[in-house]
C-alpha cells in the first residue's frame, strides 16, 4: 500500500490534491466580477468534495500544501487582490473562506443521500426547538421556523454571500492593482 508514500497521511493528502485539481478555477481574473468567480471557484470546491466521499475531512486542521491545492489558493488569492481586499484580508480570507468550505463538505459528506432524510432532521429539529420551555429559551422557540428551514444550497449560498459581504466591505474606493504573479 505504501510502496508511493511514506505513510497514511502522505497518501490522504496525495488524495486530497487529486481531488483539488478538479476544482474550475477561471482562465482569466476580472476585478469587476471577483465575487462571482469566487464564489464560482468555491461551489466548484464544494462539487469536487462532494463527489468524494467525507475527503474533505483530510484538509481540516492542517494547511494542504499539494501542487494543485497551491493553485486553488493562488487563484483565491488574485481574485481577491484584484477585487481590490487589502493583502493582509486577501490572506485571512483564504483560510476562512477554505475553512467554511471544508466544513460545510464535510459535514454534507455525513448526511445520508436519502432525499428525505434532510427534511426529517429539519423537521424532528424544529419540533424539538418549539417544544422548548419558552420561558427558558424565548427565542430558540420563537425562531423554530427560520432555525430549521431552508435547504442546503440555500445555507450555502446565504454563508458565502455573508463572508464575501464582509470581505467586500474590507475594501477602500481606490481602483485594485491588478498584480502579475
Amino acid at each position: 500500500l505504501y510502496a508511493h508514500v511514506a505513510n497514511k497521511d502522505e497518501m490522504v493528502a496525495a488524495a486530497l490534491d487529486r481531488v483539488t485539481a478538479e476544482m474550475e478555477i477561471p482562465s482569466a481574473i476580472d476585478p469587476q466580477r471577483w465575487k462571482e468567480q469566487l464564489t464560482a471557484l468555491l461551489q466548484s470546491a464544494r462539487a469536487a468534495f462532494s463527489r468524494h466521499g467525507d475527503i474533505a475531512r483530510a484538509s481540516l486542521g492542517v494547511v494542504p500544501t499539494g501542487e494543485n491545492t497551491l493553485v486553488v489558493s493562488n487563484a483565491m488569492l488574485g481574485i481577491l487582490l484584484a477585487g481590490g481586499v487589502s493583502d493582509r484580508v486577501a490572506s485571512l480570507s483564504v483560510d476562512l473562506l477554505s475553512l467554511f468550505l471544508t466544513a460545510t463538505a464535510f459535514e454534507e459528506s455525513l448526511e445520508s443521500p436519502v432525499s428525505d432524510s434532510a427534511a426529517d432532521f429539519h423537521s424532528e429539529l424544529h419540533a424539538f426547538f418549539a417544544a422548548l420551555p419558552e420561558t427558558r429559551f424565548p427565542f430558540l422557540v420563537a425562531l423554530a421556523t427560520p432555525l430549521t428551514s431552508g435547504s442546503r444550497d440555500e445555507r450555502v449560498e446565504f454563508g458565502l454571500e455573508m463572508l464575501l459581504r464582509g470581505i467586500e466591505s474590507t475594501i477602500e474606493t481606490e481602483k485594485p492593482v491588478i498584480r502579475n504573479i
